[in-house]
């Protein structure tokens, strides 16, 4: 039986505003809490995204693992081409390592963490 559930999850950045602002236009997510080092956005699911401030922050190089990226979020979306045009509008990257073929679509953040668009 389990004893814990998933509340959310933080990611490290040097700029917690500009990065909550990126997820914020990208999920429609609705702010839940603003500080100079620790920005939270919530979608009334009880799973949050965070962002820490890190002094020093050094982005995840994808594929290369000299940075690991230590984590992605994989997101949901109904048209895989019309949310990467709009996750690049809004400062996302599109690296040229794409191992999803076709089923999902690798991209960085504008701190550098990658995440997947992903049909369905």
């Amino acid at each position: 039986m389990p004893i814990a559930t998933v509340r959310g999850v933080t990611m490290d950045c040097a700029d917690p505003r500009a990065l909550a602002r990126f997820y914020q236009e990208l999920t429609g997510m609705e702010l839940s809490y603003d500080a100079d080092e620790f920005v939270a956005l919530t979608a009334g699911s009880g799973r949050d995204l965070g962002f820490q401030r890190v002094h020093g922050y050094r982005s995840p190089q994808w594929p290369d693992q000299e940075v690991p990226q230590q984590f992605h979020l994989d997101l949901q979306v109904e048209d895989l081409d019309a949310a990467e045009k709009l996750a690049l509008e809004l400062g996302a990257v599109r690296p040229d390592h794409q191992p999803g073929g076709n089923r999902w679509r690798v991209l960085l953040d504008p701190a550098g963490h990658p995440f997947c668009l992903i049909a369905g």
